[in-house]
């Protein structure tokens, strides 16, 4: 027996208001196709559904629709559906786009986007990552989670963290988060942490983490070496700080031994939370990846991961490996809002964190990036009054030069391609004090890659350059800025 497609209109009919039933009804169709509900070319239900819907006699339904198909506001052909009229205007065949202010205006589309924070992520879907999601999705789905997340999740993670990153921890230290800005906002919540200090320059999204949580931001100065531990406040320190040890952002540098252990004894003698960035600390190309900060302090420092960046971001999946102190405090919070990621997606990672799976395509990768680092640093070579600084690891480079940047990126876009600027990254000086850009290499085409390293080539012009560190990208907050030649 045929099945009736159920009709969900949501019509409503006052049957004790003075117009007629199928007035009504034509009303309330003209209404929904005006506002978008009812799109031109689609089709209605038929008379006989929509009458057993709406608990009328099929005839009313047709007076109704003969009123709409008489007004236009309906076709009906021959073998068809009766439809909404497809020459309707185009504001009523489809909703339009909404910005993120929530006014209605066109996307510009880079044609080749180099802008930094996307993997290369063709890759990613191998018969490894499929043969988890099969057995992730056979699974039982009836069983109970545990608020920090799915055990086995947790074990992979803790494997995952002793095998690369030199760091031994226990799975009931482990949650698991949608990702790094879901991780410090969960870290923020559990901690009660209002006052927070971050490098600067830094991460402009885990800024508005901190903006939208109305936090306290303050700016502590790096250099090539990333945080400067000798110019950390003394007198009313922040209550917890943010800090990417194994790769400053966007400069690249590393924190070396003397730094980080002074930045311990200081976060110690204050009191302070550590949470450590480690969003891209496997992609080293120069040396294998360091150690964790947090297994110089496992009680100071929170240590946030994410698989957006080896993986894909549309994962949104990572974990935070939590000082004893906050465990409590963060099952509390996921006890309220709930976690994030699903059982299925947290198994799936689990099974092929488990197969070995995640390192075997992060050797591959860490191939595919060295090789495309080997080729931006070729591509820029050769142009004077331009700095590369170098990468060691990540996939993206800072260019600076002596040029407007606004002007430089404007260029870059008028040809197609979409780079960041460089001022966004800097919170405590005003955009322009830092020429340059920040741009990806790795969630792109290699004939993308090659074109839009062409492109940036020729927009900078034909002057030679340096492959290295600018003479004094850093500078403390609220001193001058470089003055242009």
């Amino acid at each position: 027996m045929r099945q009736v497609p159920e009709v969900a209109l949501p019509i409503v009919l006052d049957r004790t208001a003075g117009g007629s039933l199928p007035n009504q009804i034509a009303e309330s169709i003209r209404h929904l196709t005006a506002s978008g509900v009812l799109r031109a070319g689609e089709p209605v239900p038929s008379s006989r559904a929509l009458a057993r819907h709406l608990g009328v006699s099929r005839g009313t339904v047709i007076v109704a629709y003969d009123q709409l198909l008489a007004e236009g506001w309906l076709v009906a052909i021959a073998g068809s559906a009766t439809s909404i009229n497809p020459q309707l205007p185009r504001a009523w065949a489809a909703p339009p786009a909404v910005s993120a202010r929530g006014a209605s205006r066109p996307q510009e589309v880079p044609r080749i986007d180099l802008r930094p924070g996307r993997p290369l992520q063709d890759e990613v879907a191998g018969p490894s990552w499929r043969a988890a999601w099969r057995v992730a999705a056979a699974a039982p789905v009836g069983v109970s989670v545990p608020l920090l997340g799915w055990p086995g999740l947790r074990a992979a993670v803790v494997e995952h963290l002793r095998r690369l990153r030199g760091f031994n921890c226990e799975p009931d230290r482990v949650a698991v988060t949608a990702g790094g800005r879901e991780g410090l906002s969960l870290l923020l919540h559990a901690s009660g942490a209002k006052d927070v200090g971050v490098e600067d320059p830094g991460f402009p999204s885990l800024r508005r983490v901190l903006h939208r949580r109305n936090a306290i931001i303050r700016s502590l100065p790096t250099d090539d070496q990333g945080l400067v531990t000798t110019k950390l406040p003394e007198t009313e320190p922040p209550e917890a700080v943010i800090v990417t040890p194994a790769h400053q952002y966007p400069f690249g540098g590393t924190l070396h031994i003397d730094r980080r252990l002074a930045l311990l004894e200081w976060a110690r003698r204050h009191g302070v939370l550590v949470i450590e960035d480690d969003y891209d600390s496997e992609l080293r190309y120069a040396s294998e990846p360091l150690p964790a900060l947090a297994s110089l302090d496992a009680d100071q420092v929170a240590l946030l991961g994410t698989f957006s960046k080896t993986l894909t971001p549309a994962l949104a999946t990572g974990f935070v490996v939590l000082p004893r102190h906050l465990v409590a405090a963060v099952e509390a919070v996921r006890g309220d809002l709930g976690q994030p990621v699903s059982l299925v997606t947290q198994r799936a990672v689990a099974e092929y964190l488990a197969s070995g799976g995640l390192a075997r395509h992060t050797q591959r990768m860490r191939r595919v990036y060295r090789r495309r680092r080997n080729q931006v640093v070729a591509a820029l070579a050769g142009l004077t009054g331009v700095r590369v600084s170098p990468m060691d690891g990540g996939l993206h480079a800072v260019v600076q030069f002596d040029r407007d940047e606004r002007s430089v990126i404007d260029a870059l876009r008028m040809q197609g391609l979409a780079v960041a600027s460089l001022g966004e990254y800097w919170a405590s000086e005003p955009p322009g004090s830092q020429r340059g850009f920040v741009f990806g290499f790795g969630g792109v085409s290699d004939a993308d890659l090659a074109e839009g390293l062409a492109t940036i080539r020729a927009t900078l012009g034909g002057r030679p350059s340096t492959i290295g560190r600018p003479a004094s990208p850093h500078r403390a907050p609220g001193a001058a800025p470089d003055q242009p030649s």
